[in-house]
């Protein structure tokens, strides 16, 4: 992964790294996060390799019986590994919560550590280093993902099951002149049912939003040749591809994404389960606004990076931390309490009057 930050920052931004920076020499074995705990600090892994791993509680007999049945080691669970180039606890700059894995060295290691506070007063006050950092991040979460899911299969597949919280966070985090741009940049498309909006394994032209219905992202059983697979789609076969539901999105939820962090084409399916409309913005409009406008680049991409966040936590909660959490005593009363807090609602309300101008905004063009 070093190439991703070669290619994402600017000479001006490494420079600045590298004067606030910290270069530290750790020991096989030390722990740069752990899980749970808070972060003071940016990461960047310049030499040596280290791992994630999902640890669980020793004293937890409901943890020690999940991980006997499922073949894991306490205290930790390895699901991801790090190489030179890559970000240690990049997380708390996009998301509020806490660290859901631990990272442990697993040589001597060399990393330069910059300081939380000073990274979000840059962040804040310089757009441009601020759409390259996140971007930069966006791509790396791609990736860990992408190799989180190489590793244990099909079956934590979390990048297909969004929830409210895609809509809120698309909508509270881009401004109204962004999403004005989106609306002139874009045109309505009246999808009716059962139609394919995107194709797995073909390229993606266009970003969606969508406005009203909803749509299925689904998966094929088969396992043969992706162009073979892709051709096939083309001619109306006999014999269709079985399709597996993976999740469903709805209003204000949206797709297409991946081209502009670089990531695999999607092996899923989108398909309307209903009459729906969406807001289709061409792929090659989308590219030209992140290049030339630094500030709609900086927010779009902290989007894609908190959505990236978002499912890696849906990831390690699959893999059992969010089962144990909860089986260690922690209350579903106190979880909502800590969810629904003043900066949630307010998110909450901001998206929901962003959205519904939008949808007035369509309905009068």
């Amino acid at each position: 992964m070093t190439e991703v930050l070669l290619k994402e920052l600017s000479n001006q931004d490494i420079d600045w790294m590298l004067a606030v920076g910290h270069r530290v020499e750790i020991e096989s074995g030390t722990v740069l996060v752990r899980q749970n705990q808070p972060l003071d600090a940016l990461h960047i892994l310049l030499d040596g390799a280290m791992t994630i791993l999902l640890t669980q509680a020793d004293t937890n007999p409901l943890g020690r019986a999940f991980a006997a049945l499922e073949g894991g080691t306490l205290p930790g669970r390895e699901i991801a590994w790090l190489t030179s180039g890559e970000m240690v606890g990049e997380i708390p700059f996009v998301e509020t919560y806490l660290p859901s894995t631990t990272v442990q060295a697993t040589t001597k290691s060399v990393v330069l550590t910059i300081p939380k506070n000073q990274l979000i007063q840059k962040l804040q006050e310089d757009q441009e280093f601020a759409a390259h950092l996140y971007r930069a991040i966006a791509v790396m979460l791609a990736n860990r993902l992408q190799q989180m899911m190489s590793h244990f299969g099909r079956s934590t597949v979390v990048l297909s099951r969004p929830e409210l919280r895609e809509a809120l966070i698309v909508f509270a985090e881009l401004h109204d002149s962004d999403i004005d741009w989106l609306i002139a940049a874009g045109r309505v498309q009246q999808v009716a049912e059962n139609t394919v909006l995107m194709r797995s394994g073909r390229p993606i032209e266009a970003f969606h939003i969508v406005l009203d219905g909803a749509v299925s992202l689904n998966s094929t059983e088969d396992e043969e040749n992706p162009l073979s697979r892709v051709f096939s789609n083309l001619e109306e076969d006999e014999n269709p591809i079985l399709e597996r539901e993976l999740a469903r999105l709805s209003r204000g939820d949206m797709l297409g994404e991946t081209p502009f962090i670089e990531a695999q084409t999607p092996a899923v399916t989108v398909r309307a389960l209903r009459d729906s409309r969406v807001l289709s913005i061409p792929r090659w409009r989308m590219s030209a606004k992140l290049l030339h406008d630094v500030g709609f680049a900086a927010r779009f991409y902290r989007v894609l990076a908190i959505l990236l966040a978002d499912k890696q936590q849906a990831m390690v909660q699959r893999l059992g931390y969010g089962r144990l959490s909860y089986s260690s005593g922690d209350s579903l009363d106190s979880s909502f309490a800590n969810e629904l807090n003043q900066n949630f609602l307010a998110q909450v309300a901001l998206a929901g009057a962003r959205f519904e101008w939008m949808l007035k905004r369509v309905k009068v063009q």
